[in-house]
Protein backbone atom coordinates (compact mmCIF):
# COMPACT_ATOMS: atom_id res chain seq x y z
CA UNK A 1 0.00 0.00 0.00
CA UNK A 2 1.55 3.57 -0.53
CA UNK A 3 1.94 5.76 2.20
CA UNK A 4 0.85 9.07 2.93
CA UNK A 5 4.65 10.39 2.16
CA UNK A 6 4.67 8.89 -1.69
CA UNK A 7 1.20 10.33 -2.09
CA UNK A 8 2.39 14.07 -0.90
CA UNK A 9 5.38 13.61 -3.01
CA UNK A 10 3.68 12.84 -5.88
CA UNK A 11 1.30 15.70 -5.86
CA UNK A 12 4.14 18.18 -4.89
CA UNK A 13 6.33 17.19 -8.09
CA UNK A 14 3.50 18.09 -10.10
CA UNK A 15 2.44 21.14 -8.32
CA UNK A 16 5.97 22.55 -7.90
CA UNK A 17 7.35 21.28 -11.36
CA UNK A 18 10.36 18.89 -10.21
CA UNK A 19 11.23 16.45 -7.56
CA UNK A 20 11.41 17.27 -3.84
CA UNK A 21 14.66 18.49 -2.39
CA UNK A 22 14.13 17.24 0.76
CA UNK A 23 12.91 13.80 2.29
CA UNK A 24 9.71 13.24 3.66
CA UNK A 25 8.11 11.27 6.40
CA UNK A 26 4.50 11.16 7.34
CA UNK A 27 2.48 10.62 10.39
CA UNK A 28 1.56 7.18 9.43
CA UNK A 29 5.65 6.65 9.44
CA UNK A 30 6.65 6.63 5.52
CA UNK A 31 9.28 8.09 4.39
CA UNK A 32 10.29 8.91 0.85
CA UNK A 33 12.97 11.09 -1.21
CA UNK A 34 16.72 11.57 -1.20
CA UNK A 35 18.74 9.67 2.15
CA UNK A 36 20.97 12.37 2.14
CA UNK A 37 18.73 15.11 2.33
CA UNK A 38 17.10 17.43 5.09
CA UNK A 39 13.94 15.50 6.69
CA UNK A 40 10.73 17.15 6.75
CA UNK A 41 8.44 15.25 8.96
CA UNK A 42 4.54 15.94 8.26
CA UNK A 43 2.86 15.23 11.76
CA UNK A 44 -0.78 15.75 11.50
CA UNK A 45 -3.15 15.62 8.10
CA UNK A 46 -3.94 19.01 9.36
CA UNK A 47 -1.01 20.50 8.08
CA UNK A 48 -2.19 19.67 4.68
CA UNK A 49 -5.45 21.09 5.18
CA UNK A 50 -3.07 24.80 6.02
CA UNK A 51 -1.37 23.75 2.44
CA UNK A 52 -4.96 23.48 0.12
CA UNK A 53 -6.27 26.49 1.89
CA UNK A 54 -3.06 29.09 2.10
CA UNK A 55 -0.73 26.86 -0.77
CA UNK A 56 2.96 28.30 -0.82
CA UNK A 57 4.67 30.46 1.79
CA UNK A 58 1.70 31.22 3.78
CA UNK A 59 0.33 27.89 4.75
CA UNK A 60 4.00 25.96 4.80
CA UNK A 61 4.86 28.86 7.85
CA UNK A 62 1.67 28.59 9.61
CA UNK A 63 1.98 24.43 9.57
CA UNK A 64 5.39 25.16 10.57
CA UNK A 65 4.75 27.49 13.57
CA UNK A 66 2.09 25.09 15.08
CA UNK A 67 4.16 21.83 14.77
CA UNK A 68 2.44 20.53 12.40
CA UNK A 69 5.18 20.10 10.43
CA UNK A 70 9.14 19.99 11.66
CA UNK A 71 12.72 20.06 10.36
CA UNK A 72 14.63 17.09 11.78
CA UNK A 73 18.29 18.55 12.69
CA UNK A 74 19.26 21.91 10.58
CA UNK A 75 16.24 23.82 10.10
CA UNK A 76 18.84 26.28 7.88
CA UNK A 77 20.13 23.06 5.67
CA UNK A 78 16.53 22.47 5.39
CA UNK A 79 15.71 25.92 3.32
CA UNK A 80 19.00 26.06 1.96
CA UNK A 81 18.13 22.85 0.23
CA UNK A 82 14.77 24.22 -1.10
CA UNK A 83 16.35 27.53 -2.18
CA UNK A 84 18.71 25.80 -3.80
CA UNK A 85 16.50 23.58 -5.68
CA UNK A 86 14.32 26.12 -6.59
CA UNK A 87 16.94 28.33 -7.95
CA UNK A 88 18.49 25.39 -10.05
CA UNK A 89 15.80 23.47 -11.06
CA UNK A 90 13.41 26.82 -11.79
CA UNK A 91 10.51 25.06 -9.17
CA UNK A 92 8.05 27.60 -9.23
CA UNK A 93 5.72 28.49 -6.80
CA UNK A 94 2.41 26.56 -6.86
CA UNK A 95 -0.73 28.66 -9.17
CA UNK A 96 -2.71 25.86 -8.62
CA UNK A 97 -5.42 25.54 -11.76
CA UNK A 98 -9.34 24.31 -11.09
CA UNK A 99 -7.87 21.38 -12.31
CA UNK A 100 -4.84 21.08 -10.13
CA UNK A 101 -6.58 22.04 -7.07
CA UNK A 102 -9.07 19.36 -7.70
CA UNK A 103 -6.44 16.76 -7.87
CA UNK A 104 -5.25 18.54 -4.62
CA UNK A 105 -8.19 17.79 -2.65
CA UNK A 106 -8.79 14.49 -4.27
CA UNK A 107 -4.96 13.79 -2.99
CA UNK A 108 -6.33 14.97 0.62
CA UNK A 109 -9.35 13.05 0.30
CA UNK A 110 -7.67 9.98 0.34
CA UNK A 111 -5.78 11.09 2.94
CA UNK A 112 -7.86 11.70 5.37
CA UNK A 113 -7.21 15.86 5.45
CA UNK A 114 -9.99 17.20 3.63
CA UNK A 115 -12.18 19.85 5.70
CA UNK A 116 -12.52 23.59 6.71
CA UNK A 117 -10.02 25.57 6.50
CA UNK A 118 -8.01 25.41 10.38
CA UNK A 119 -8.02 28.70 12.64
CA UNK A 120 -4.53 31.27 11.27
CA UNK A 121 -2.04 30.79 14.36
CA UNK A 122 -2.56 33.02 17.50
CA UNK A 123 1.04 34.12 16.44
CA UNK A 124 -0.22 35.40 13.37
CA UNK A 125 -0.97 39.51 12.80
CA UNK A 126 -4.31 40.69 13.03
CA UNK A 127 -4.33 44.54 11.53
CA UNK A 128 -7.45 46.48 10.53
CA UNK A 129 -7.89 49.99 9.00
CA UNK A 130 -6.07 51.35 5.96
CA UNK A 131 -2.59 50.71 5.08
CA UNK A 132 -0.14 52.95 6.82
CA UNK A 133 -2.51 55.33 9.01
CA UNK A 134 -1.23 56.03 12.50
CA UNK A 135 -3.66 53.29 14.31
CA UNK A 136 -2.33 50.48 11.79
CA UNK A 137 1.32 51.59 11.84
CA UNK A 138 0.97 51.69 15.50
CA UNK A 139 -0.46 48.07 15.77
CA UNK A 140 1.60 46.98 13.05
CA UNK A 141 4.52 48.07 15.48
CA UNK A 142 3.05 47.01 18.78
CA UNK A 143 3.08 43.66 17.19
CA UNK A 144 6.56 43.03 17.02
CA UNK A 145 8.39 45.63 19.24
CA UNK A 146 5.74 44.84 22.41
CA UNK A 147 6.21 41.46 22.19
CA UNK A 148 7.80 42.66 25.91
CA UNK A 149 10.92 43.96 26.94
CA UNK A 150 11.82 40.96 29.43
CA UNK A 151 11.92 38.75 25.17
CA UNK A 152 14.42 41.26 23.77
CA UNK A 153 16.26 41.28 26.88
CA UNK A 154 16.80 37.65 26.72
CA UNK A 155 17.33 37.84 22.91
CA UNK A 156 19.90 40.45 22.57
CA UNK A 157 22.99 41.28 23.75
CA UNK A 158 23.80 44.27 26.49
CA UNK A 159 23.28 46.89 24.23
CA UNK A 160 19.62 45.91 23.13
CA UNK A 161 20.38 46.73 19.75
CA UNK A 162 18.07 45.46 17.21
CA UNK A 163 19.77 46.13 14.16
CA UNK A 164 23.10 44.92 11.99
CA UNK A 165 25.70 45.14 13.93
CA UNK A 166 29.19 46.24 12.54
CA UNK A 167 31.87 43.03 12.69
CA UNK A 168 35.03 45.16 12.62
CA UNK A 169 36.95 42.43 14.33
CA UNK A 170 37.85 38.84 12.58
CA UNK A 171 38.71 36.69 15.68
CA UNK A 172 36.26 34.93 18.03
CA UNK A 173 36.97 37.02 20.91
CA UNK A 174 34.92 39.70 18.65
CA UNK A 175 31.43 39.17 20.43
CA UNK A 176 27.86 40.18 19.30
CA UNK A 177 27.86 43.30 21.79
CA UNK A 178 30.98 44.61 19.92
CA UNK A 179 29.94 44.57 16.29
CA UNK A 180 26.62 46.36 17.65
CA UNK A 181 29.50 49.01 19.52
CA UNK A 182 31.25 49.60 16.48
CA UNK A 183 28.18 49.76 14.61
CA UNK A 184 27.09 52.80 17.18
CA UNK A 185 30.59 54.42 17.09
CA UNK A 186 30.65 54.44 13.14
CA UNK A 187 26.89 56.04 12.93
CA UNK A 188 28.45 58.73 15.91
CA UNK A 189 31.46 59.46 13.59
CA UNK A 190 29.43 59.53 10.31
CA UNK A 191 27.52 61.73 11.56
CA UNK A 192 29.87 63.89 12.87
CA UNK A 193 28.62 64.56 16.54
CA UNK A 194 30.28 66.64 18.66
CA UNK A 195 29.32 67.60 22.36
CA UNK A 196 26.59 69.86 22.95
CA UNK A 197 25.20 68.18 19.36
CA UNK A 198 21.07 68.13 19.13
CA UNK A 199 20.04 64.57 17.80
CA UNK A 200 17.31 63.39 16.58
CA UNK A 201 17.10 59.30 16.82
CA UNK A 202 13.93 57.92 14.41
CA UNK A 203 12.58 54.64 15.65
CA UNK A 204 15.10 54.69 18.71
CA UNK A 205 14.53 50.88 19.78
CA UNK A 206 15.93 50.46 22.80
CA UNK A 207 17.86 53.29 22.88
CA UNK A 208 21.23 51.86 21.73
CA UNK A 209 21.88 54.53 19.68
CA UNK A 210 20.40 57.48 21.81
CA UNK A 211 22.21 56.22 24.67
CA UNK A 212 25.32 55.96 23.13
CA UNK A 213 25.46 59.47 21.44
CA UNK A 214 24.38 60.73 24.77
CA UNK A 215 27.52 59.14 26.93
CA UNK A 216 29.92 59.06 24.46
CA UNK A 217 29.91 62.06 22.73
CA UNK A 218 27.98 64.47 25.27
CA UNK A 219 25.15 64.80 22.13
CA UNK A 220 21.86 66.00 23.47
CA UNK A 221 18.91 63.44 21.71
CA UNK A 222 15.37 63.45 20.81
CA UNK A 223 14.68 59.49 20.82
CA UNK A 224 11.17 58.73 18.68
CA UNK A 225 9.44 55.32 18.98
CA UNK A 226 6.22 53.75 18.68
CA UNK A 227 6.47 51.19 20.83
CA UNK A 228 5.32 52.43 24.51
CA UNK A 229 7.37 48.85 25.60
CA UNK A 230 10.70 50.30 23.65
CA UNK A 231 9.54 54.12 25.35
CA UNK A 232 9.01 52.63 28.99
CA UNK A 233 12.77 51.26 28.46
CA UNK A 234 14.63 53.90 27.31
CA UNK A 235 13.26 56.49 29.85
CA UNK A 236 14.46 54.01 32.61
CA UNK A 237 17.67 53.57 31.20
CA UNK A 238 17.97 57.57 30.57
CA UNK A 239 17.52 58.07 34.65
CA UNK A 240 19.48 55.07 35.87
CA UNK A 241 21.98 56.69 34.13
CA UNK A 242 21.61 59.70 34.78
CA UNK A 243 21.37 61.40 31.40
CA UNK A 244 17.79 63.28 31.95
CA UNK A 245 19.35 66.70 31.19
CA UNK A 246 20.65 65.03 27.46
CA UNK A 247 17.39 63.10 26.19
CA UNK A 248 13.89 63.09 25.96
CA UNK A 249 12.24 60.18 25.32
CA UNK A 250 8.68 60.73 22.64
CA UNK A 251 6.81 57.54 21.84
CA UNK A 252 5.13 59.27 18.61
CA UNK A 253 4.87 58.17 14.98
CA UNK A 254 7.71 60.46 12.93
CA UNK A 255 4.60 62.47 11.20
CA UNK A 256 3.98 64.07 14.32
CA UNK A 257 7.24 65.14 14.86
CA UNK A 258 7.60 68.92 15.45
CA UNK A 259 10.38 71.37 14.89
CA UNK A 260 14.01 70.73 13.26
CA UNK A 261 17.05 72.15 13.33
CA UNK A 262 18.82 69.06 14.40
CA UNK A 263 22.62 68.62 13.81
CA UNK A 264 22.08 65.44 12.90
CA UNK A 265 18.97 63.06 12.28
CA UNK A 266 19.31 58.79 12.36
CA UNK A 267 17.25 56.08 11.84
CA UNK A 268 18.12 52.66 11.99
CA UNK A 269 15.99 50.34 10.32
CA UNK A 270 13.15 52.29 10.33
CA UNK A 271 12.30 52.98 6.95
CA UNK A 272 10.97 49.60 5.92
CA UNK A 273 8.09 50.46 7.89
CA UNK A 274 7.18 53.62 6.33
CA UNK A 275 5.55 52.19 3.16
CA UNK A 276 6.30 53.00 -0.08
CA UNK A 277 3.75 55.44 -0.83
CA UNK A 278 4.59 57.05 1.93
CA UNK A 279 8.27 57.36 1.45
CA UNK A 280 8.83 60.60 -0.36
CA UNK A 281 7.06 62.50 2.69
CA UNK A 282 9.12 60.34 4.89
CA UNK A 283 12.05 61.37 3.32
CA UNK A 284 10.65 65.20 2.86
CA UNK A 285 10.46 64.94 6.91
CA UNK A 286 14.06 63.83 7.07
CA UNK A 287 15.14 67.25 5.08
CA UNK A 288 13.24 69.43 6.95
CA UNK A 289 14.23 67.93 10.37
CA UNK A 290 17.77 68.56 9.81
CA UNK A 291 19.97 71.96 9.62
CA UNK A 292 21.34 73.30 6.67
CA UNK A 293 25.20 71.09 6.49
CA UNK A 294 23.42 68.81 9.02
CA UNK A 295 23.93 65.01 8.46
CA UNK A 296 21.97 62.11 8.15
CA UNK A 297 22.33 58.73 8.26
CA UNK A 298 19.73 56.15 7.00
CA UNK A 299 20.31 52.15 7.62
CA UNK A 300 17.85 50.54 6.24
CA UNK A 301 17.35 46.89 5.06
CA UNK A 302 16.73 46.30 0.52
CA UNK A 303 15.03 44.04 -1.51
CA UNK A 304 14.63 43.36 -4.99
CA UNK A 305 11.75 45.25 -6.92
CA UNK A 306 9.83 41.76 -7.84
CA UNK A 307 9.55 41.18 -3.87
CA UNK A 308 9.17 44.64 -2.17
CA UNK A 309 8.03 42.97 1.18
CA UNK A 310 9.31 40.57 3.24
CA UNK A 311 7.30 37.81 2.08
CA UNK A 312 4.12 35.75 3.29
CA UNK A 313 5.06 34.93 6.44
CA UNK A 314 7.46 37.85 7.45
CA UNK A 315 4.17 40.34 6.63
CA UNK A 316 2.01 37.51 8.60
CA UNK A 317 4.24 36.81 11.89
CA UNK A 318 6.85 39.67 12.14
CA UNK A 319 6.81 42.87 10.39
CA UNK A 320 3.40 43.64 8.91
CA UNK A 321 2.71 46.06 6.10
CA UNK A 322 6.78 46.68 5.62
CA UNK A 323 8.38 47.42 1.86
CA UNK A 324 11.60 47.50 0.94
CA UNK A 325 13.03 48.26 -2.58
CA UNK A 326 16.41 48.09 -4.04
CA UNK A 327 18.98 50.56 -3.02
CA UNK A 328 19.18 52.53 -5.75
CA UNK A 329 15.59 53.72 -5.55
CA UNK A 330 15.86 54.89 -1.69
CA UNK A 331 19.23 57.19 -2.62
CA UNK A 332 17.17 58.39 -5.77
CA UNK A 333 14.16 59.81 -3.17
CA UNK A 334 16.60 60.60 -0.31
CA UNK A 335 17.97 63.28 -3.39
CA UNK A 336 14.83 64.22 -4.65
CA UNK A 337 13.57 65.63 -1.24
CA UNK A 338 16.74 67.50 -1.37
CA UNK A 339 19.47 65.69 0.40
CA UNK A 340 22.94 64.97 -1.31
CA UNK A 341 24.01 61.45 -0.42
CA UNK A 342 27.77 61.33 0.33
CA UNK A 343 28.17 57.84 1.20
CA UNK A 344 26.73 54.23 0.61
CA UNK A 345 28.03 51.28 2.86
CA UNK A 346 26.93 47.74 2.57
CA UNK A 347 26.28 45.58 5.76
CA UNK A 348 25.02 42.49 3.72
CA UNK A 349 27.39 40.07 5.78
CA UNK A 350 27.80 41.51 8.87
CA UNK A 351 24.02 40.91 8.67
CA UNK A 352 24.35 37.12 8.16
CA UNK A 353 26.61 37.36 11.32
CA UNK A 354 24.15 39.18 13.38
CA UNK A 355 21.29 37.24 13.18
CA UNK A 356 23.40 33.83 13.69
CA UNK A 357 24.84 35.44 16.67
CA UNK A 358 21.04 35.66 18.09
CA UNK A 359 19.96 32.79 16.38
CA UNK A 360 22.57 30.86 18.77
CA UNK A 361 21.19 32.45 21.57
CA UNK A 362 17.58 31.42 20.85
CA UNK A 363 18.82 27.57 20.16
CA UNK A 364 21.10 28.04 23.65
CA UNK A 365 18.16 29.39 25.57
CA UNK A 366 15.36 27.72 24.33
CA UNK A 367 13.47 26.27 26.84
CA UNK A 368 13.91 29.42 28.53
CA UNK A 369 12.34 31.23 25.67
CA UNK A 370 9.32 29.00 25.72
CA UNK A 371 8.79 29.04 28.92
CA UNK A 372 7.91 33.31 28.52
CA UNK A 373 6.56 33.49 25.08
CA UNK A 374 5.08 30.04 24.39
CA UNK A 375 6.15 26.95 22.18
CA UNK A 376 4.54 28.91 18.82
CA UNK A 377 6.03 32.38 19.23
CA UNK A 378 9.11 30.66 20.18
CA UNK A 379 8.59 28.44 16.25
CA UNK A 380 7.78 31.78 14.75
CA UNK A 381 11.55 33.16 15.66
CA UNK A 382 13.28 30.73 14.85
CA UNK A 383 12.06 30.49 11.39
CA UNK A 384 12.39 34.09 10.98
CA UNK A 385 15.97 34.07 12.28
CA UNK A 386 16.85 31.32 10.14
CA UNK A 387 15.24 32.41 7.08
CA UNK A 388 16.27 35.77 7.88
CA UNK A 389 20.56 34.76 7.58
CA UNK A 390 19.67 32.81 4.19
CA UNK A 391 18.18 35.95 2.48
CA UNK A 392 21.41 38.11 3.55
CA UNK A 393 23.57 35.08 2.65
CA UNK A 394 21.73 34.51 -0.38
CA UNK A 395 21.26 38.43 -1.73
CA UNK A 396 17.68 38.29 -1.27
CA UNK A 397 18.23 41.02 0.97
CA UNK A 398 20.32 43.79 1.63
CA UNK A 399 20.96 46.57 4.41
CA UNK A 400 23.30 49.40 3.66
CA UNK A 401 24.05 52.89 5.72
CA UNK A 402 23.15 56.09 3.93
CA UNK A 403 25.15 59.13 4.80
CA UNK A 404 23.26 62.23 3.20
CA UNK A 405 23.42 65.86 4.42
CA UNK A 406 21.29 68.96 3.61
CA UNK A 407 23.14 71.32 1.41
CA UNK A 408 23.20 75.20 2.43
CA UNK A 409 22.07 77.42 -0.37
CA UNK A 410 24.94 77.92 -1.83
CA UNK A 411 25.83 74.32 -1.97
CA UNK A 412 28.16 73.85 1.28
CA UNK A 413 27.62 70.04 2.48
CA UNK A 414 29.63 70.10 6.22
CA UNK A 415 30.88 66.46 5.36
CA UNK A 416 34.41 66.07 5.52
CA UNK A 417 36.14 65.16 2.33
CA UNK A 418 37.39 61.52 3.28
CA UNK A 419 36.09 59.05 5.19
CA UNK A 420 39.60 58.44 7.10
CA UNK A 421 38.30 59.29 10.26
CA UNK A 422 35.30 56.74 10.73
CA UNK A 423 37.15 53.56 11.16
CA UNK A 424 40.80 53.37 12.81
CA UNK A 425 39.88 51.61 16.02
CA UNK A 426 36.56 50.04 15.77
CA UNK A 427 37.64 46.44 16.40
CA UNK A 428 39.25 47.60 19.92
CA UNK A 429 36.10 48.97 21.49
Amino acid sequence: MTGAAHRLAALAETTFGGSLPVRLRTWDGAETGPADSPLVVVHSRRALRRLLWKPGELGLAQAYVTGEIDVEGDLAAGLRAMWSAARERNLHAPRLSLTGRARAAGTAARLGAVGPPPAPPASQARLRGALHTRSRDRAAISHHYDLSNAFYRLLLDETMAYSCGYWAGGGPEFTAADAQRAKLELICRKLGLAPGARLLDIGCGWGSLTLYAAERYQARVTAVTLAREQAAYVDEQVRERGLTDRVNVVCQDYRDIIGGDYDAVATVEMGEHVGDAEYPAFATALHRMVRPSGRILVQQMSRGSVAPGGGAFIEAYIAPDMHMRPLGETVDLLETAGLEVRSVESLREHYVRTVAAWHRTLEERWSDFVALVGEETARVWRLYLVGGALAFEERRMGVDQILAVRPTATGHSGAPATPRDWYPGLDRL
